[in-house]
């Protein structure tokens, strides 16, 4: 118990309940905070000597007089534990808790009813009385207590009650408070009746520990409650999925409870760029940017995500289009859906093209059956061209040629090039349906983002993550993210891929989602709904792009997909009208650092220029040949031809 008492950082326990945890965007701005059991914070000074005086004469008339416990409460505690032990319930009934005690509990420990539980609060109690004096230890419970409709603290509970700052309060409303702390409910807003009563009975417990005098007791229980809310809640968690990705993050990667990441007064330092996340959340409110509601009313869903392809940062997030719900359900991070030909660059193109194959290769575009089993892809439109170049087949998002292609490398070579992405497949994966996104268990938006950060910065692959640096409340690091991007392709081959996928969006199947006036590379994706007749009934729809200086994820579809619920039109065009509103108003906030390479169709047309050019050259360097011999030809006949009739002439002596 010593042990806990000493770890559990009391230490730090004024300044976390002085300090709300605040985060920070990329630039160090202040984005928001984080309030969960936090009111505002006031010192003793700011706080009417009335509010303590009714709170000690009805929690703890001997909390001058004691070392952060009372012997006759635990005395109460260990026989009332003894009976419940022999009844067979394994917890206690009440106890007297000091106020020491209750801060403890309050702030370090939870509020099950266990003897176990009793003892740590009783030790890491002695440590704050050892730690902290009387006038700290009240105004730090005045400024943690709860006092009702998510109200904490004496100065919001003043505010929310009767409408006047701490400092100013009466004897007559400092007593409701003081008797709301045992039942918040009963506050005078929602109950008033047995908030009076409650009062008085504070009022008499106050007159009895010589705070007022009986005359004065008789007087202020005759006032009625004079209830006033002028309380403005304080609404820091301005971007609800980017806030709770990060609380997230803070558990899972740098052990914080959330308990102490609502509560301690950290500083979060993260990625967050906020003009983006302020658009994605904008676009997500605009009915207009989505198919429309199944006749049920069921909302087709969507999840967004931007990262910083350079480190992996995420800089904005929006998990659904449902109301917000504190640590609710992301479905830019949680979800697990097929990813369709967004696959298709990291599992077939990529690994081509690292393993002797161009940019304008010639695929075969047949259809055709693979293995025992006679998996047949199928073209969208089941048009088949014999042989196609890969970056039209990328373009186009033409299915058999990506079959192909992967067959011909080798279908281990495509799982471990999606392994080196850092997406989540297994052995299952390891077979030619890898081409077109079938997983057996599937991907999310987020993970995507980071695969694609790969094409965007030069080869190499980024993990997103959300923190930057974690600080606590006394100004000490206690977290900071470590990591850096993996090569995983030559800058050539990435080079490549975009000039490839630059298609998608010139002439290919995202043509509509191109942002005006930019240039943007990147996939489109969908996949069947097995469940339904409709030939184009569709499960998801995805979208993949990026520019050297952002990756953009979209994913679109229904949380669960049936006959009357699902997407229409599997060629990806769906979601085309959101991206193109996102990228639209993100680019133009960012470094705008421009590609270096083109559309592959037009490295082609140079190309073939070029060859035409020098076709020529080489026709007509040879016809200059031809013509220079030709005269050499003559001119040396005609020498010759005087050579003989001079020798003749000599002969007949002419």
């Amino acid at each position: 118990m010593t042990i806990i008492a000493k770890t559990s950082h009391v230490h730090n326990l004024q300044s976390n309940l002085s300090r709300s945890t605040l985060i920070y965007d990329k630039n160090g701005t202040k984005a928001g905070g984080l309030y969960s059991q936090k009111g505002t914070y006031v010192s003793s000074q700011k706080i009417s000597p009335n509010i303590p005086n009714a709170i000690l004469s009805t929690e703890d008339r001997n909390f001058y007089h004691e070392h952060g416990f009372s012997v006759k409460g635990y005395g109460r505690a260990i026989l009332l534990a003894i009976g419940n032990k022999i009844m067979g319930r394994n917890q206690i009934s009440g106890g007297g808790s000091t106020i020491s005690q209750q801060l403890a509990k309050n702030t370090f420990l939870s509020q099950q009813q266990t003897l176990s539980r009793k003892f740590k609060e009783l030790f890491i109690s002695i440590e704050i009385e050892n730690l902290y004096s009387k006038k700290q230890i009240i105004t730090m419970y005045m400024n943690n207590a709860y006092f009702g409709n998510g109200v904490y603290g004496v100065q919001d509970a003043s505010r929310k009650y009767f409408g006047m700052d701490a400092k100013n309060l009466p004897v007559q409303d400092a007593a409701v408070l003081a008797g709301m702390l045992q039942n918040p409910s009963n506050n005078p807003i929602d109950h008033p009746e047995a908030a009076k009563q409650r009062r008085n009975v504070v009022l008499e417990l106050m007159a009895e520990n010589g705070k007022i005098s009986k005359s004065e007791l008789k007087n202020y229980q005759k006032l009625p409650l004079g209830t006033k809310d002028t309380f403005k809640v304080k609404d820091g968690y301005k971007y609800p999925y980017y806030f709770d990705a990060v609380i997230n993050e803070a558990i899972s990667k740098y052990g914080l409870t959330e308990k102490q990441i609502m509560n301690d007064g950290y500083k979060i330092y993260t990625n967050l760029d906020q003009q983006q996340q302020s658009s994605f959340q904008k676009d997500f409110k605009n009915p207009e940017l989505f198919p429309q509601n199944a006749a049920d009313g069921t909302k087709v869903q969507a999840a967004s995500v931007a990262v910083n392809p350079k480190n992996g940062g995420v800089q904005a997030v929006v998990g659904g289009r449902n109301k917000d719900i504190f640590r609710g359900f992301n479905r830019a991070t949680d979800i697990k859906r097929q990813p369709g030909s967004t696959m298709k660059p990291l599992a077939v193109y990529t690994p081509a093209l690292e393993n002797g194959f161009n940019y304008d290769s010639k695929l075969v575009n047949k259809k055709l059956s693979y293995g025992k089993n006679n998996y047949t892809p199928n073209n969208y439109n089941n048009q088949y061209s014999g042989k196609v170049p890969m970056y039209e087949a990328l373009a186009q998002s033409m299915n058999a040629p990506a079959v192909w292609t992967l067959n011909k490398i080798g279908v281990n070579k495509g799982y471990e090039s999606v392994q080196k992405f850092g997406l989540p497949v297994t052995k299952k994966d390891d077979n030619l349906a890898l081409a077109l996104g079938g997983l057996s268990s599937g991907v999310s938006p987020q993970q995507m983002a980071g695969a694609y950060t790969a094409f965007a910065n030069h080869g190499q692959v980024s993990k997103p993550f959300y923190i930057t640096k974690i600080v606590d409340s006394t100004g000490k690091t206690v977290g900071k993210h470590e990591s850096s991007p993996s090569q995983i392709m030559s800058d050539d081959t990435a080079k490549q891929m975009t000039s490839m996928m630059m298609g998608v969006f010139d002439y290919g199947t995202g043509a509509t989602a191109k942002p005006s006036g930019y240039q943007i590379a990147g996939k489109t994706g969908s996949t069947e709904a097995d469940n339904s007749k409709d030939a184009d009934a569709t499960r998801d729809k995805w979208l993949v792009g990026y520019t050297p200086d952002v990756v953009v994820a979209t994913w679109e579809g229904f949380d669960n997909t049936n006959s009357s619920h699902h997407l229409e039109n599997l060629s990806g065009t769906g979601v085309n009208t959101l991206y193109k509103q996102q990228m639209e108003q993100i680019i133009p906030y960012t470094k705008q650092t421009p590609f270096k390479t083109q559309d592959a169709a037009t490295l082609v047309k140079e190309k073939d220029k070029q060859n035409k050019h020098s076709s020529s050259k080489d026709k007509n360097d040879l016809a200059g040949k031809v013509q220079d011999f030709s005269k050499n030809v003559e001119v040396g006949a005609k020498s010759v031809a005087h050579n003989l009739i001079d020798g003749a002439r000599s002969l007949l002596g002419r």
